[in-house]
């Protein structure tokens, strides 16, 4: 079998849309500038029937074979159309170890950042057109599965921060059986006193909402500086968080070392760190109590699995981003529950990234089943 194409397509539609209530959008690093700090995100949203669209990679073979994977963004495909697409041809689709490592070695900048989100894609869509070229899902291929089902922790980004109304969200997705959430901090250093107010006004709501002993996880997005950060964190001690998200950038590796030694908050970070290297440099400085690499951007499947590796040897469980769903869950149905006990499940934004799927997987009481389809498990409906 050999690659004999390589493609980037859109498929368009339309949805209809469910109107949604104001939210909010997460703290951001520009936003200890004042021009940036009032950007509305989020929102409310009107309902209504919208075009929507959305891109996926395929990679076409000699024996009617292929693989596809998405969607995906715009930096990823014009990577893949300018440096990978060229480099596949001919080559085979089913030595996923030898076209993983080629990948990252084909670019002088290609070991992080956009190349390797290009990679990532690719390697996912290798994944799934080997487990269709071999009738498998892609956790069998991997060595599973450890477990028929996998838990979702809820995602609650886009959703309002505003005390009350978060509380009351908080307990409906309790409600629906999720076993564990995140949310989002909106303030950071550029909103001073009054935002540190604001943040922790947010975790005691949904600590009064949740229970202390329900697992609630809370994410800066690299929002914070150290400073800020090490204040935050002596504050946030006594709600019993499960893991504080990339107060700072991770490539700052001292900076989190520091912070996780001076604070008793778990520390997480990964959904902007690339391949097992820079994920052992944060093991190696004791930085990190979670891994949280996302094989759409990390490397793809190939690489999330060898960081699972590393990280149980380190007793740091990976729970994988959730930018989108099907990779991650193939990953985590072959691992222990030990090393990955979680999925990451976006509420508002995982309809969306599956809509054009003919099946959608989403949880059902806290937990998303295996898929049985050979492959990922994407098919697309792609009539106009």
């Amino acid at each position: 079998m050999k690659i004999t194409e390589v493609t980037v397509f859109t498929v368009h539609g339309e949805r209809d849309v469910a109107a949604r209530a104001s939210g909010d959008r997460q703290a951001q690093a520009l936003d200890v500038y004042p021009e940036f700090n009032h950007r509305s995100w989020s929102g409310s949203r009107k309902g209504g029937i919208q075009s929507v669209s959305a891109q996926y990679v395929e990679i076409h073979t000699d024996e009617e074979v292929s693989g596809i994977f998405g969607p995906i963004e715009d930096e990823q495909t014009f990577v893949i159309t300018r440096f990978l697409a060229p480099f596949l041809v001919g080559r085979d689709p089913l030595a996923t170890e030898a076209l993983s490592d080629q990948m990252m070695r084909l670019h002088r900048h290609g070991r992080s950042g956009l190349f390797m989100t290009g990679v990532s894609a690719v390697d996912c869509a290798l994944w799934d057109l080997k487990g269709k070229a071999w009738r498998q899902p892609v956790y069998r291929l991997l060595g599973g599965p450890t477990r028929p089902a996998v838990p979702a922790y809820a995602s609650m980004l886009g959703s309002s921060v505003e005390p009350q109304a978060a509380a009351q969200v908080a307990r409906e997705t309790k409600a629906q059986g999720y076993s564990a959430q995140k949310w989002f901090f909106r303030y950071g250093p550029g909103d001073g006193e009054e935002g540190k107010v604001r943040n922790l006004a947010l975790v005691e709501a949904l600590r009064d909402a949740l229970g202390r002993h329900y697992p609630l996880m809370m994410d800066a997005f690299m929002g914070w500086d150290p400073t800020y950060s090490r204040e935050m964190l002596r504050a946030l001690e006594p709600h019993n968080l499960t893991w504080m998200e990339e107060p700072v950038p991770p490539e700052r590796v001292g900076a989190f070392a520091r912070l996780k030694a001076e604070t008793r908050v778990p520390l997480a970070t990964g959904e902007h760190v690339y391949t097992r290297w820079q994920v052992q440099e944060l093991l190696a400085a004791g930085a990190v109590d979670f891994v949280q690499t996302d094989p759409d951007w990390c490397g793809g499947i190939s690489e999330l699995v060898k960081i699972c590796a590393l990280a149980s040897s380190y007793g740091v469980p990976v729970v994988a981003h959730g930018h989108s769903l099907l990779a991650a869950l193939h990953v985590a149905g072959s691992q222990s529950p030990s090393v990955v006990p979680y999925v990451e499940y976006l509420c508002q934004h995982q309809p969306h990234k599956q809509f054009f799927q003919q099946t959608v997987y989403a949880p059902v009481d806290g937990v998303i089943a295996l898929p049985d389809a050979p492959g990922l498990g994407i098919e697309l409906d792609r009539a106009p």
